[in-house]
């Protein structure tokens, strides 16, 4: 399947789809630092890999935004939160996305794992999903509560299944969302564009890496002057 959208001119993409959607992107946040988190959905070389059933054309361009991203969270002493799409050899959950699907991600393979471009560190919290939404029957909403998040900064594949419906999820549960335009994917540009499009709608911020990067600098050094 051929990329939509290619690290060296997703920018330039990105202003159009900015562009398009701004009728509807209407309502503008600033970043909180102090009450923020950045959610990494589901990149794992199953999205990633252009081999695999359900490669995401979209997500290998937006690696180094991702990268940029859980580099400035962490060094700004902010939760950086993975979440990787997984299903049972067994297929006991699956439910109806083992027919929707192709295939299916097994947890425990090589391809379930968070690309290793992004690996997490030993105390980031991984959350494992079985449906596209990143709250359902998984205990990130409890994670976010004893965190004291109230902005969800939103990243990864694909940009109108997981990350749309986590999106939709966290705006009903009244947290302020920032959905990247250039740090998500789809398997399509219409459909990328359209996801943005809804999202900025109804649910979140849709914005770019650069202004949540430009939002959340870096922890002082112990001792420094404030």
């Amino acid at each position: 399947m051929e990329a939509y959208v290619t690290s060296e001119n997703l920018a330039a993409k990105t202003g159009e789809w900015l562009q398009r959607i701004a009728p509807y992107n209407r309502h503008s946040l600033t970043l909180n630092k102090n009450a923020a988190a950045l959610l990494v959905v589901d990149m794992q070389p199953f999205f990633l890999d252009a081999s695999s059933p359900t490669f995401t054309p979209g997500g290998p361009a937006i690696l180094p935004n991702v990268r940029r991203l859980i580099a400035a969270f962490r060094e700004a002493g902010r939760p950086v939160i993975f979440t990787r799409h997984v299903h049972h050899p067994s297929d006991l959950d699956a439910g109806i996305m083992g027919w929707w699907w192709e295939g299916k991600c097994i947890e425990g393979s090589p391809e379930s794992e968070v690309h290793p471009d992004l690996a997490p560190l030993p105390h980031e919290k991984v959350v494992l999903k079985h449906r596209y939404s990143a709250f359902y029957n998984t205990d990130l909403e409890t994670v976010l509560r004893c965190l004291k998040i109230e902005d969800l900064v939103i990243t990864g594949v694909m940009t109108g299944l997981c990350c749309e419906s986590t999106a939709r999820d966290a705006y009903y549960r009244d947290y302020r969302v920032f959905f990247l335009a250039d740090g998500t994917g789809s398997i399509s540009e219409e459909l990328h564009t359209a996801s943005l499009m809804s999202v900025a709608l109804g649910f979140a911020y849709v914005t770019t890496t650069a202004r949540i990067l430009n939002e959340l600098p870096a922890e002082p050094p112990t001792g420094a002057a404030p």
